[in-house]
């Protein structure tokens, strides 16, 4: 019966995204950011589906089944603070340049902002590489998820192909449109499946009450801020990670496809409430996972807390809301490397005026087809948690954000500056991830608490600061400004 339920679920993902192609104009601008005609709700929808991955609904789960409340505290409380200020501050002011000069990608800004193609295809290959981690969250939750829900009846990698190729189909048939449409059914139902298994659920321990004096009882530390390996410097440092979200590809995406700059207020009001809906259900299930669940488990948490109390055609519901939480993520992501791809490759490095509109999608399509096959191949080989991979690439990009807003809000940065900003991420990730691989449990700086983006974050703003004053101010700024 679950199975089956999944099957019709992941059917009408099919239909509702491929309804977008009977609106489809067959120009890449319709194809990549949907002819920037994105409304309000639609636009809420498909940023929070978008950056809401199974990082929030199995790995911040199974974070908070071995660590507690403090999981909350860590990224879902101030994702719900600073997420809103992005989309205020940067996505307004990208969405801006993004229509007045044709932008399709954060990278033709960049180049054009700082006058360097070199720049430019630097930061492709560093956001392409960030990007496959963070999409291996959403191919190897997949795989999880499908082996937890059938007890290995179903091996991992068949989810990881059912959730690659499901994507592939309706994101390479109708682009922007059809993933933010399907984006906004699958927000949806996992969100409301995200509120029934959580009063489901908690039914079964006897009320939110009862089972926070049970966790008292028996596991104290659970409901404690600041408990167990998770010290307030290294929380203070994971409040960093949430402003990855403005160097995202797929975001920046999303940001240039909606219809004006009004639309952005839906999201900026709504965004706080749509993300308590979510995280204070998965880390508050995977916290009483505790009472009926030791280590080590047979599954994500949230899939044995499923399997266990539900049955039936709920348990069909609840699953396929974990699948529309990993797709809702892995669709606008593919897209937007898609998109880099072609335009700030393919077409710039001298096929700009020989190809066609129709050639420019094909291309789009083959290189989502080819990530896609590439994560999935991966997904058989890594060895991370969920919230492990989630964590390292939110890093990444949190290092990059000093660059963008260097451009987008300071005349004085030079390419210079966000050159040597790039490569003081690529050389500190580096450096911390190898050294990761010799601790055992949760990494952090010597030890100390901190996260590697506690350090990343601020030395990548302060070289973007001292070698724009060091290198000549650049010229003809004004038209961003």
């Amino acid at each position: 019966m679950i199975i089956a339920v999944v099957a019709i679920y992941l059917g009408l993902v099919i239909v509702v995204g491929t309804l977008g192609h009977r609106l489809f104009r067959n120009t890449a601008e319709d194809y990549f950011v949907a002819s920037r005609s994105i409304g309000p709700v639609v636009l809420l929808m498909t940023l929070l589906g978008t950056n809401l991955t199974a990082f929030t609904m199995l790995g911040a789960s199974g974070e908070a089944y071995r660590l507690g409340i403090v999981v909350f505290g860590l990224m879902g409380a101030s994702s719900s603070i600073l997420i809103p200020f992005l989309f205020y501050y940067l996505g307004t002011k990208s969405w801006w340049l993004g229509k007045r000069f044709s932008y399709v990608t954060q990278i033709q800004m960049i180049r054009d902002r700082y006058t360097s193609p070199a720049l430019g295809t630097l930061l492709f290959v560093v956001v392409v590489l960030l990007m496959l981690p963070y999409i291996l969250i959403g191919v190897k939750g997949g795989g999880d998820a499908l082996a937890a829900i059938t007890r290995g009846e179903w091996p991992g990698w068949a989810g990881s192909l059912l959730v690659c190729g499901v994507t592939f189909l309706y994101v390479t048939y109708g682009g922007m449109r059809s993933t933010a449409w399907a984006n906004t059914f699958q927000t949806t139902v996992f969100i409301l499946v995200g509120i029934i298994a959580y009063l489901v659920i908690m039914d079964h321990y006897g009320g939110i009450g009862e089972a926070m004096a049970t966790l008292r009882d028996t596991h104290p530390e659970f409901v404690v801020f600041g408990s167990g390996s998770y010290t307030v410097f290294k929380i203070l440092s994971y409040l960093l990670l949430p402003i990855s979200v403005a160097a995202f590809p797929h975001i920046y995406g999303h940001w240039l496809s909606a219809r004006t700059a009004r639309s952005f207020q839906t999201p900026i009001v709504f965004y706080p409430l749509c993300i308590a809906a979510v995280w204070v259900p998965s880390v508050t299930l995977g916290m009483v996972g505790r009472i009926d669940f030791t280590a080590p488990l047979n599954g994500p948490i949230l899939i044995e807390l499923i399997l266990a109390h539900t049955g039936g055609v709920l348990a069909g519901c609840l699953a396929a809301g974990v699948f529309a939480a990993i797709m809702s993520s892995l669709d606008s992501q593919t897209l937007a490397l898609g998109a880099m791809f072609t335009e700030d490759i393919v077409r710039f490095y001298g096929f700009d005026n020989q190809l066609s509109e129709k050639q420019q999608i094909l291309f789009g399509r083959l290189f989502v087809a080819a990530f896609l096959v590439l994560a999935f191949v991966a997904s058989l080989f890594t060895t991370r948690s969920i919230f492990e991979l989630g964590a390292w690439s939110l890093t990444g990009f949190a290092g990059l954000v000093p660059v963008f807003v260097g451009a987008l809000y300071w005349k004085r940065s030079t390419k210079q500056g966000a050159t040597a900003a790039i490569l003081s991420v690529i050389g500190l990730w580096l450096f911390f991830y190898a050294d990761s691989l010799n601790v055992e449990g949760a990494y952090s700086i010597g030890g100390t608490g901190l996260i590697p983006a506690g350090i990343i974050v601020p030395v990548s703003a302060l070289i973007l600061i001292l070698v724009s004053f060091a290198t000549t101010p650049p010229r003809d700024v004004d038209r961003f400004f």
